[in-house]
């Protein structure tokens, strides 16, 4: 029993230091997960490219295959997945550090829905959210810039595995709600759940108005497969996933599975890149 008791508290312990970490002491950790202070600041570009798999999981029966692209330079990105499909497009989300571009998917010009949610809350793109570490311009190397705050959520359990969590809040964004996740031991950086939530809107009747639901939406990021080469330790694997409730109690599910084949730093880049459209 008395062992038992012990346990409790050491769990009890290790639960109340979690929470009363510092979000600037798990940047920093987070940040030398990455690679030394002299690794990071030799890097100033980058490029990572490789095969991409997208699937309609609910709401669709979507299975496209294509390929992935994002090339970053300090505080600029371009995020680039293009699929096979001839109608489609795919998806273009750049930014010159400042303001954004969201280009249309399909072949008729018209955004996607991922498209159309980026669009809304583009800070995630300038602030170097989406994306996370493969990109030059990754949030938390320059939290000053961005003037965004950090606060600590405690550890959470996520698919049975404990995460570090910190709640970003941006000087852009008053609706949605940015939770960053990393590995307690490592640092890493391993998950980015953006999530909004929007009341049902006023029906003509009290009735009607009754059956309206919140419309959610939830875009998830999950990186993985980490590797280690010329000093930076990067994400090879990379999951983005999209989901949303509506009003009239539909749902659906998108998920885009990428993998980073090819990783090159300290790479020339066009200009043109990084031009808005």
């Amino acid at each position: 029993m008395r062992y038992l008791t012990t346990i409790c508290a050491l769990a009890c312990l290790v639960g109340t230091a979690a929470a009363g970490t510092k979000p600037e002491d798990v940047v920093a950790k987070n940040l030398d997960s990455i690679g030394a202070p002299d690794a990071r600041a030799a890097v100033k570009s980058r490029s990572v490219q490789g095969t991409l798999r997208f699937k309609s999981v609910v709401g669709g029966r979507i299975d496209a295959t294509g390929a992935w692209q994002e090339v970053s330079e300090q505080h600029k990105s371009n995020f680039l997945m293009k699929f096979d499909a001839i109608n489609w497009r795919g998806e273009r989300f750049v930014t010159d550090g400042d303001k954004t571009s969201i280009a249309s998917a399909t072949a008729g010009y018209h955004r996607s829905t991922l498209a159309e949610f980026v669009n809304s809350y583009s800070f995630i793109v300038s602030d170097g959210l989406l994306g996370g570490e493969l990109s030059t311009n990754w949030a938390l190397q320059d939290l000053d810039r961005h003037k965004c705050k950090l606060e600590n959520i405690g550890v959470k359990k996520v698919d049975g595995r404990e995460l570090q969590g910190l709640e970003y809040l941006s000087k852009n964004n008053n609706e949605m709600k940015v939770r960053l996740y990393f590995d307690p031991e490592t640092g890493r950086h391993v998950m980015t759940v953006y999530e909004v939530a929007q009341g049902a809107i006023i029906a003509h009747t009290d009735k009607e108005t009754a059956r309206q639901k919140d419309v959610r939406y939830i875009l998830e990021e999950r990186f993985s497969d980490f590797q280690t080469e010329g000093g930076m330790t990067l994400p090879r694997a990379y999951d983005l996933r999209f989901s949303q409730e509506l009003q009239n109690g539909s749902t659906s599910l998108y998920d885009w599975s990428m993998t980073a084949e090819k990783l090159v730093n300290n790479i020339s880049l066009d200009p043109k890149n990084f031009e808005l459209k």
